[in-house]
């Protein structure tokens, strides 16, 4: 499945180069108006972009936080006691200015960046962090709060207002509300200094991206690489001649899978593993050792023995024991089978003559060629049958067929960039239901990876329908060619399209708890689940059309495709099992005392593989140095096994289909979109997943899909 990020907390943006030719051009200031501080009414509230430039994000902070500064003031010195209304509603309905900028500001920052709002993002991710502490640990705003969640039973409250009053009131605590001044104080700076460095990390990691190019020479150096491979290495987005590798995951990987030249193999994988630990100003594991030393200590002034410990108390988990209780469930027969392939592809080696062990960099192109032998199946096969345009089409068509849903072009909507893509989405009977922005190809403004973000979040209190945002890193094909995907990017596509979804179709009032403000744990259920219907045979056979003769995939490719859909489980459970542990253990770390050794991100990380039995063949999905998802920004940090735990639920959740005949049931359907696509946090996420299915699931039906032995093991 693909790992993503759905939404990015601090935004990671890329950074461009002289050379870049797709970053945004110097402009000259713009004595206008700033049209971030203007009425986005007439534009649906989507930003103006085709006028917003980076030096109007400062000044356009600066108003938005002082508005901010003076609703909450207001909330504060309210002298009425407190009721749902003056404090929970105001909070609710304070901030719309900061919102506005700041969903603007990330959006570009990831998807279409430049040196300056680079320097911006530097600038004002402690300031943000700042304000935000402030607000939530302002001790006379949480006693409004207090007493609103002790009083919400005599308060006549229905079931979503007291849900937000919880919420609220969780959030002040575990935010340290209720600390004495010292602690508060203490806690603002850990909270400012992780937002500084969770920049720096993720920048750091895109100027390693940056600065690394593997030019190919000559037929002898792209020997093995099918057409579609060279294309994809002749169109990147920087200003080289030739083909080269850089180092975006869906240029790197193919690479690796096709090329015949072992020595460059290395070169690449090196080079990709590598990011953040190479030394110099862009190395990252002292950022590292720092920012677990600062989570620890917030997690012990916030009264919890470790950060995981505090991260995973309000998760559906609850304990990182229930988290390892599943990994190791689904490590052992992982790594069983990960191992019968190692051995297979070592005498692969062997018949061809080769007399050397396995590496890593070896991995991808011989399980190429024992897939091409067990399965008789070729990827490069079926490269043809997937352009980007058909497969959209198909995550529509999903979408019609569940909850009836139409998509409309929208070419008039500003946008960020001429490649992205926007669709007004309704229902059935013409009712609006947001707007939706599809940015899918890869260039040097663009951060690596894909990821849903949203410029507007639905919430009935203030009127507001979803603007939701799909952004990917598919490489585009030269000449107005049609883009071809593969299959794993097809499944990158239906997955945060599926993010997409939880944010256009939700249906609740108060901002706090809608669309993907979910646990997160749970918050990839909707986005994993959706993936199953690419992989329906009746789908691929009305989709997946060849882009030149619009012929049906062959019924006979298609059912080879379905057949191999388990290869290589093994490699693909231990790469993102490794670093879901690492994670976990990195974070279960207690606080270090003053004269403690200083921690060594890559020993730690070489003990961790250690404990779980990490064959030497496979490494981590995510090494710790370029860790984005732990460490830019911090949004899965003690987090990163959520995507397993969501496949527990995804794996049970569309077997209630398949034990319904069929894989569009209305009734389920109903049930999906009531429960989970709309309802936001309006519960506990195990009592949604109960409203939807009635029970909650074991590991089972994961371990099936993986095509793991069945062991039972339930999620509770």
């Amino acid at each position: 499945m693909p790992y993503t990020l759905y939404i990015t907390p601090v935004s990671v943006p890329a950074k461009t180069f002289p050379n870049d030719q797709n970053a945004l051009p110097p402009q000259a200031p713009d004595l206008s108006p700033n049209p971030l501080l203007e009425d986005w009414t007439a534009c649906g509230g989507v930003p103006p972009f085709d006028r917003i430039s980076a030096e109007h994000f400062t000044p356009a902070y600066a108003r938005a936080l002082a508005e901010h500064k003076a609703e909450i003031a207001a909330i504060v010195g309210e002298p009425a006691p407190p009721t749902f209304a003056n404090t929970i509603v105001a909070l609710e309905l304070s901030g719309r200015l900061l919102d506005r900028v700041g969903n603007a500001f990330h959006l570009l920052a990831g998807a279409h960046s430049n040196d300056a709002l680079l320097e911006i993002e530097r600038d004002m991710a402690p300031q943000i962090a700042r304000h935000w502490n402030k607000i939530r640990t302002d001790a006379v705003l949480f006693r409004r709060i207090d007493h609103l969640m002790r009083d919400a039973e005599r308060l006549g409250l229905d079931a979503e207002q007291k849900r937000v009053i919880e919420r609220y009131h969780t959030d002040f605590r575990r935010a340290g509300a209720g600390l004495d001044a010292a602690a508060k104080k203490r806690l603002a700076e850990i909270i400012e200094r992780l937002a500084a460095l969770g920049t720096a990390f993720s920048q750091n990691v895109l100027a390693d991206e940056k600065a690394f190019v593997l030019p190919l020479d000559g037929e002898a150096e792209l020997s093995g690489l099918p057409d579609s491979v060279r294309e994809t290495l002749r169109s990147h987005e920087r200003d080289l001649d030739g083909y080269a590798v850089t180092l975006s995951r869906s240029t790197v990987e193919p690479f690796l899978q096709f090329s015949d030249r072992r020595d460059l193999r290395e070169k690449a994988f090196r080079g990709f593993v590598m990011r953040g630990d190479n030394g110099g100003p862009t190395d990252n594991k002292a950022i590292i050792a720092e920012m677990v030393r600062l989570r620890a200590e917030r997690a012990q002034l916030l009264g919890y023995r470790d950060f995981g410990h505090y991260r995973l108390d309000d998760a559906m988990a609850k304990t990182p024991g229930a988290v390892r209780n599943l990994l190791d469930t689904v490590w052992a027969p992982a790594r069983a089978s990960a191992l019968a392939d190692r051995d297979a592809m070592q005498a692969l080696v062997r018949e061809e003559g080769g007399n050397f062990k396995l590496e890593p960099w070896d991995w991808r192109y011989y399980v190429e060629k024992l897939r091409q032998r067990v399965c008789n199946f070729d990827e490069a096969d079926i490269k043809p049958y997937l352009s980007l345009d058909r497969m959209i089409e198909a995550a529509f068509y999903t979408a019609e067929r569940l909850f009836g849903l139409q998509f409309r072009p929208e070419p008039g909507v500003p946008v960020w960039h001429p490649d992205v893509r926007v669709w007004r989405v309704s229902d059935g009977e013409g009712k609006e239901i947001g707007l939706f922005f599809g940015d899918y190809f890869a260039r040097g403004s663009k951060r690596s990876g894909a990821w849903m973000t949203a410029l507007r979040d639905q919430q009935k209190l203030a009127g507001y329908t979803p603007l939701t945002a799909n952004v990917c890193n598919f490489a585009k094909a030269p000449g107005g060619e049609p883009t071809l995907l593969s299959f794993e990017d097809a499944r990158t596509l239906f997955h945060e399209f599926g993010h997409a979804l939880h944010g256009l179709l939700s249906s609740v009032t108060y901002p706090t708890i809608s669309g993907t403000n979910v646990a997160i744990d749970f918050v990839e259920l909707p986005s994993q689940l959706y993936e199953h219907w690419l992989q329906q045979p009746e789908m691929l056979r009305r989709f997946a059309l060849h882009y030149q003769t619009g012929a049906v995939m062959p019924e006979e490719l298609l059912q080879r495709l379905v057949a191999a859909r388990n290869f290589n489980k093994g490699f693909v459970t231990l790469e993102y099992i490794a670093s879901a542990s690492a994670d976990l253990d990195l974070h279960s770390l207690p606080r270090s005392k003053d004269g403690d050794q200083v921690l060594d991100p890559n020993a730690f990380e070489a003990q961790s593989l250690a404990r779980i039995g990490m064959p030497d063949e496979i490494v981590m999905r995510h090494r710790l140095p370029h860790f984005a998802h732990i460490f830019a920004g911090g949004g899965y940090a003690a987090g990163y096994y959520s995507y397993m735990w969501s496949e527990v639920l995804d794996a049970d959740a569309f077997a209630a289909f398949e034990e319904a005949g069929d894989i569009f049931d209305p009734a389920m359907a109903k049930r999906l979109r009531q429960s989970i696509y709309a309802a936001g946090d309006l519960q506990e996420p195990a009592d949604a997943y109960k409203a939807f299915r009635g029970r909650l699931p074991s590991a089972d039906a994961l371990l099936r899909k993986r095509g793991f032995v069945v062991q039972d093991l339930a999620v509770n």
